[in-house]
């Protein structure tokens, strides 16, 4: 059973060449391998275990080709497009609260008391956000993506840390994020901001999972 295991690998280091990582994909598709050999008690023939092995997995020549595309995308533009979809979650929200606050309009208002009415539905669409950034980056670049999440991640959450040193001074006026203000939506907000990263990894961890 050993054999097809190790034909399989050969074959895809050979097509992988000079990955960058082509030792992590290489343990990462054994230990695979390996699963799908305790599942294959019932394989008659090395064959039919080979033929297991790519009907699982791929063959060797079109996991390597996938990789060596995984490659060809650029980790600045993806890095840099979920900074931006933060910015203008944050942007967007600070509009609202500005023009809420400021202007009065009767239908901004009506707005405005729905979405505080739904501060924890609000929070998981935004943890949502987190985990799917992880996701992405897994999927996009496996093993390659970890220094990339943890570049984006520290981006993107500045505009978190800049609202909240905003808030915290008073810089921006507490009445105007009225009724959500209140020490339990302070540390709430505080505890999702510490887990955002470990969602993000999970979502990254899933993400790498998805794209073998």
């Amino acid at each position: 059973m050993e054999r097809p295991k190790n034909k399989f690998l050969a074959e895809l280091e050979k097509g992988l060449v000079n990955h960058q990582d082509k030792q992590s994909i290489l343990m990462e598709y054994e230990t695979h391998i390996d699963e799908i050999l305790i599942e294959a008690y019932d394989c008659k023939n090395e064959f039919e275990v080979m033929e297991r092995i790519i009907s699982r997995l791929g063959g060797p020549e079109e996991i390597a080709a996938l990789w060596k595309e995984e490659l060809s995308v650029t980790p600045s533009n993806m890095k840099w497009l979920f900074i931006l979809m933060n910015v203008l979650f944050f942007g967007g929200g600070s509009l609202l609260t500005l023009f809420h606050n400021v202007y009065q309009w009767d239908w901004l208002s009506i707005i405005w008391s729905h979405l505080t009415a739904i501060p924890t539905i609000i929070a998981i669409i935004y943890m949502f956000f987190w985990a799917l950034l992880g996701y992405e980056i897994g999927k996009g670049f496996g093993h390659g993506g970890r220094t990339l999440l943890k570049k984006t991640f520290l981006l993107s959450l500045i505009p978190n840390l800049l609202l909240m040193v905003l808030t915290v001074f008073e810089i921006i006026p507490h009445s105007w994020f009225e009724p959500l203000l209140t020490k339990s939506f302070i540390i709430a907000c505080i505890i999702l901001t510490l887990i955002l990263y470990p969602i993000s990894w999970l979502g990254y961890r899933w993400g790498r999972k998805a794209s073998i």
